[in-house]
């Protein structure tokens, strides 16, 4: 089955995963040694005082993409500004994606159709409402959720300082584990066990001009007993150039409901 044909589920979930990566490709960041004196609250402020510095980028993206028995490959240009637009170009213009504080857009050629709504498919599938934001903040691997406003545990866990919340919550788990050499996020994850939802996020990192960026990261995606995994891989990609957005629905296209 053509990758093309899945858009309508694919785009949805790398509305979650697309962002940055930097000027030129490094090694992998690695090493630091976890410190079991550090509290809940200093690790989060230091994740916190770790944050990427820029205003736009650009560059290519290569996600891997599997669902059951299909598998596919494909390589986008991405160009993004921070806090105001992610845009995605499949080869040739196939399918464009246009990401927004306020819309989630894509159109693909292959089929003449058009998606143009908000992030409610987004929080419905994972049962947690999300945002811009939000988003940006997993894609960017920081904490998808503020961990400011909420009291966790912490214990160092696989090399790791692994932060639970202190109350449980209703409706879904969450869990995050940060690297000790930045305090990045090295894996998140959100849960509804009830619907047996779960989406996870692990990543590596790379430095670039001192900012901590992810270079890696790999998608799981659960629901309803089926799996998607989708990998990502960040190249050639600069930051702070000036750059457009460009981005039309040709007309005669049908519209997607998505449900």
């Amino acid at each position: 089955m053509s990758l093309y044909k899945n858009i309508k589920r694919i785009v949805m979930l790398i509305a979650f995963l697309l962002t940055l990566g930097a000027c030129k490709s490094t090694k992998s960041i690695t090493g630091g040694e976890v410190n079991s004196k550090l509290s809940a609250k200093n690790i989060i402020n230091a994740h916190y005082s770790n944050q990427p510095k820029f205003k736009t980028l650009r560059g290519r993206v290569k996600i891997d993409y599997a669902n059951g028995d299909d598998s596919q490959g494909v390589n986008v240009s991405l160009r993004m500004e921070k806090d105001k637009v992610i845009w995605m170009s499949a080869p040739l213009g196939v399918v464009k994606v246009h990401i927004t504080p306020n819309k989630v857009s894509f159109y693909n050629k292959l089929q003449n159709e058009y998606f143009d709504g908000d992030f409610s498919y987004l929080s419905d599938l994972l049962g947690t409402e999300l945002d811009f934001e939000k988003v940006q903040n997993l894609l960017l691997g920081n904490a998808v959720l503020d961990l400011r406003k909420e009291k966790f545990n912490s214990e160092v866990y696989n090399g790791t300082y692994q932060l639970k919340p202190k109350k449980a919550r209703d409706l879904f788990k969450i869990l995050f584990q940060l690297e000790p050499k930045n305090f990045k996020i090295a894996t998140q994850e959100i849960a509804q066990p009830e619907n047996a939802r779960q989406l996870m996020a692990k990543y590596t990192y790379q430095d670039i001009s001192g900012n901590v960026l992810p270079d890696e990261v790999k998608i799981v995606a659960e629901e309803a007993g089926g799996l998607t995994t989708i990998d990502l891989s960040f190249r050639n990609l600069e930051l702070n150039k000036p750059m457009n957005f460009p981005y039309k629905v040709p007309k005669g296209y049908d519209k997607i409901t998505l449900k």
